[in-house]
């Protein structure tokens, strides 16, 4: 398996990248996402997935591992393909995919194209779990820059709690008493699961 490719960009668009490793050309599928954070580059490394088709080696990068793995997250949803997973990637970031699915927003999942109503009920009902239980690299917090919030929800899902009922217990607390230190939020919030 291919992990990542460390080289330069040769040519870059935004499906695509063309990407030279010691004198060998990859030819790798990207997320609007990742172009975004590539178009001004000249060089640098992507985090691959290699996709094994009948007819087809299909390589798909991506510029952090957060979005590798979101991408792998949603191709493993019954009816969602890769394609479908690197449309969904350029319509959103993997932070943003997070949280509607964690937070069970099913209407802004069927704003992307190709997403109906099924299908995205099917992406909540099978990621939810997973996704909140795991703790990713992206901020599923509402309450985004808030270190203190985020230091906490970090401390309680390392302790084993659900991600998404620690969230819940937090915003609780803090709804109440928004100035309290760190550890006192984290007891205070203990107390209430």
């Amino acid at each position: 398996m291919i992990a990542y490719l460390k080289g330069d960009f040769v040519n870059k668009s935004p499906a695509s990248l063309l990407i030279d490793v010691n004198g060998i050309g990859y030819e790798v599928q990207i997320s609007l996402n990742t172009y975004s954070k590539i178009q001004n580059l000249e060089k640098g490394t992507l985090y691959t997935h290699l996709l094994i088709r009948e007819d087809a080696h299909i390589l798909f990068g991506f510029f952090d591992a957060s979005e590798k793995d979101m991408f792998q997250h949603l191709i493993n949803v019954s009816g969602i393909g890769a394609s479908t997973a690197r449309v969904m990637l350029s319509y959103m970031k993997p932070e943003e995919l997070v949280r509607a699915i964690v937070h069970g927003d099913v209407r802004m999942l069927e704003g992307i194209k190709g997403i109906g109503k099924k299908t995205a009920e099917r992406l909540v009902l099978e990621l939810r779990d997973k996704l909140a239980k795991q703790p990713l690299e992206t901020n599923i917090s509402p309450m985004k820059n808030n270190t203190l919030h985020q230091d906490a929800l970090n401390a309680l899902t390392a302790l084993g709690i659900n991600r998404l009922a620690a969230e819940q217990a937090l915003n609780k607390v803090l709804g109440n008493e928004p100035h309290l230190p760190v550890e006192e939020l984290i007891k205070k919030t203990l107390r209430i699961l």
